[in-house]
């Protein structure tokens, strides 16, 4: 990455390592011109992916957010609007974890605290979008997984979420694409070529688990090319899975 003038802004809310999605989305703004506000709940984790983005050339900013705090998020927003130079173009929403659990042993709090991850803060993530970023409009995206789309035994509460966070990205696209504002939804159907499944591993994974394994760099490509369509042609929802993928 060489150092360019920086005159637009994205933000990532649900950066976790470097070698994870969210870093990954941070590391490709930033080499397409963005200055990359690189959120999350672990201050050396947003660290070490904003430090990267520096040496490499780029520009970020490691911002510490609670997705499920409106103050946080609030003051998230009012930080990119304070911080930089340009505009707001491009916002992901890429918070929570699988949350696995029978309904029948699980407490009330836990899947409340699943729900207002995956969903309660997308709303908040959402609603700052559309009162930064409109009316010159721009890109909001959220990531969804297979849960998505289908109910999972022992995973009640992480499909609840993830599936009223796909409604409320539909409901979102309808209510402000005729203003200008581009909202999408990237369904992840399989593991992620990155830290999370890679500690489950002893060592380093072998070929035959990485073509199972969705690419890193797959999925920051597809969430650039959400951004850059024109509004004549607009992508809603994009679902992704490796060839050996059984869906």
């Amino acid at each position: 990455m060489t150092r360019t003038e920086v005159n637009r802004k994205a933000v990532v809310l649900g950066v976790g390592p470097e070698r994870g999605l969210g870093g990954a989305l941070c590391r490709r703004f930033a080499e397409e011109g963005h200055h990359v506000f690189v959120s999350g709940r672990t201050a050396g984790k947003l660290d070490s992916v904003a430090s990267g983005i520096v040496r490499r050339g780029g520009s970020a900013t490691p911002v510490v957010c609670d997705a499920t705090r409106e103050d946080q998020v609030v003051g998230l927003f009012d930080r990119i609007l304070e911080t930089g130079q340009g505009e707001l173009d491009l916002a992901v929403y890429n918070v929570g974890n699988s949350t696995p659990g029978r309904i029948r042993e699980m407490s009330a709090s836990r899947f409340e605290e699943a729900w207002r991850r995956l969903c309660f803060g997308g709303f908040l993530f959402g609603r700052e979008c559309t009162r930064r970023m409109l009316p010159a409009g721009g890109t909001l995206i959220f990531t969804g997984a297979s849960a998505s789309l289908r109910g999972r035994s022992g995973f009640g509460a992480f499909n609840s979420g993830k599936s009223a966070l796909r409604v409320l990205a539909q409901a979102m696209a309808k209510e402000y694409g005729p203003e200008g504002l581009h909202v999408g939804h990237v369904i992840v159907d399989g593991g992620i070529a990155g830290d999370r499944q890679f500690d489950r591993l002893d060592g380093e994974p072998d070929d035959e688990t990485l073509r199972r394994l969705v690419s890193l760099e797959a999925l920051a490509d597809s969430y650039w090319h959400l951004h850059g369509q024109k509004p004549s042609g607009w992508t809603f929802e994009m679902d992704m899975r490796t060839a050996l993928e059984n869906w």
